[in-house]
């Protein structure tokens, strides 16, 4: 049996899962937690890797292996391929007002032409104009700007202050994208943004241009894992593990899920994002749409909402009920719940662009107010906050088919039953599994073999098709 690696280097956790080259299935899987925070050193990431591989049972019989993480993170090296400071990650918000600042410099409408997508807080390039603002001696001190699959990818073939080699640091399409210095459509950085956010002038003393990975296309090989003490006894020589280019952690969940042209990704996790498949590149100068590329070639229009699975939470919270009990009573409720209705931008909201709203809940009567309604409404409103973004995708020129609903609450049967209502696009839930280490594994048995396997995903539930408009109708209602 030939095995193949995916890792999952996501906000919380390292998840690696060994899957068998020919058929897909699930041999082993092993995890290690990352540090909570909003800015981490990439140092401890490395070492939940190592300890993930090792809880996966080592690398000893894999013949290949992957990487998918988190996007947009910044990893800044100096020339000795030290560190320099903490990963912002995408989640640090310190560099909104940099997201505003480089849009004034540039225009909305200009980023969305170079590179797909208009600068927030979350994109690479924001956090580098902070880092040049708030701290210019280790913006001075910047030789190579990394994303954290691409370093973490580097390290496992043998790079690091031990060997810093930097221009053999790789990235691929999909994470490039995220930076907001990359042209998805040409495949080549836009240097001159880069240098932008930088503050610095190309060519000139004192740094210059930093070097940047070099971006790899699908299915392509990295080169191949070091042998190295930290990785435990047991692992193959040098040249015996293939490693995969790696990718972004949403087009690593795409590329696991096997989706294709007509397929919307609805992922419901601690935040929310709708994303497709396409062929044509995505360039919206408002901003909603962030216009990625994919990890097959293809590109991946997405948006994100910040208010997601956490609105379950806060609901099941008020009404003293965990999220199964809460779906019990959702489904108690006819659709519309009432006439209740919960905008739930609970802390502001990324789509729409609102970052200083917070929730409301409107339409209740003194017949109305019951639990089985708040539930409802608290579900209903979270998905129609996700109903938005796909509004917005569809906006960009893509087809929907059908909507793959993923993410641990997906698996919520009134989460699932009240989607069809929501959406109107035939729901499909597959089982529920780690689809971005699924996606990394995809690249590590493309990159041994050459050729893209075709693994199946299994699905848990496929609902009847039941839009019920009056849901988003009294949603939209409520916000004008």
């Amino acid at each position: 049996m030939t095995l193949v690696a995916g890792v999952d280097s996501s906000t919380q956790s390292c998840k690696v899962v060994v899957r068998d080259l020919e058929t897909g299935a699930v041999v082993r899987a092993g995890r290690a937690s990352h540090p909570e925070g909003t800015e981490v050193d990439p140092n401890l990431w490395w070492d939940a890797l190592l300890a993930a591989i090792a809880d996966a049972g080592g690398l000893a019989d894999v013949a290949a292996i992957s990487i998918s993480g988190q996007q947009h993170g910044m990893v800044v090296l100096d020339a000795s391929g030290a560190v320099i400071r903490p990963a912002l990650l995408w989640n640090d918000t310190r560099s909104a007002q940099a997201a505003l600042d480089l849009i004034a410099e540039v225009g909305a409408a200009e980023f969305a032409a170079r590179t797909g997508s208009v600068p927030v807080a979350s994109f690479t390039i924001t956090k580098l104009r902070w880092l040049a603002d708030a701290e210019p001696d280790n913006a001075a001190r910047v030789a190579a700007v990394a994303l954290p699959h691409d370093w973490l990818t580097w390290r496992l073939r043998g790079y690091g202050p031990e060997n810093p080699v930097l221009t053999e640091l790789t990235t691929d399409r999909s994470d490039a994208s995220g930076t907001c210095y990359f042209n998805p459509v040409t495949n080549e950085y836009d240097l001159d943004l880069l240098n932008r956010a930088l503050r610095r002038s190309p060519n000139s003393g004192g740094g210059g241009e930093p070097v940047l990975p070099n971006v790899l296309g699908p299915g392509e090989s990295a080169g191949q894992v070091a042998a190295a003490p930290e990785l435990g006894e047991g692992v193959p020589e040098l040249g015996e593990v293939v490693v995969g280019v790696g990718a972004g952690d949403n087009a690593g969940a795409a590329l696991g899920l096997g989706a294709a042209a007509g397929d919307v990704i609805v992922s419901i996790g601690t935040s929310g994002t709708v994303f497709a498949v396409t062929e044509t590149p995505s360039r919206d100068a408002t901003g909603t749409v962030a216009g990625f590329a994919d990890a097959s070639g293809a590109y991946l229009p997405l948006v994100a909402t910040l208010n997601a699975a956490r609105v379950l939470d806060a609901m099941g919270r008020l009404l003293n009920v965990n999220h199964d009990e809460l779906g019990t009573l959702a489904l108690a409720a006819e659709p519309g719940s009432g006439g209740a209705v919960l905008h739930p931008y609970f802390e502001g909201e990324r789509t729409p662009n609102l970052p200083h709203a917070t929730a409301t809940l409107s339409g209740l009567t003194l017949s109305s107010t019951s639990r089985e309604n708040l539930a409802r409404a608290a579900i209903e409103g979270m998905l129609c906050g996700l109903a938005d973004g796909l509004d917005a995708v569809l906006a960009q020129g893509v087809a929907a088919k059908r909507l793959l609903l993923i993410g641990g609450a997906a698996q919520n049967p009134a989460v699932s039953t009240i989607a069809s209502q929501v959406f109107d696009v035939p729901v499909v839930v597959p089982e529920p599994a780690e689809y971005v280490a699924f996606g990394a594994a995809v690249q590590a048995a493309w990159a041994l073999t050459g050729a893209r396997p075709k693994w199946s995903v299994d699905e848990t539930t496929r609902p009847v098709p039941d839009h019920r408009p009056i849901i988003r109708e009294q949603y939209s209602h409520l916000l004008d």
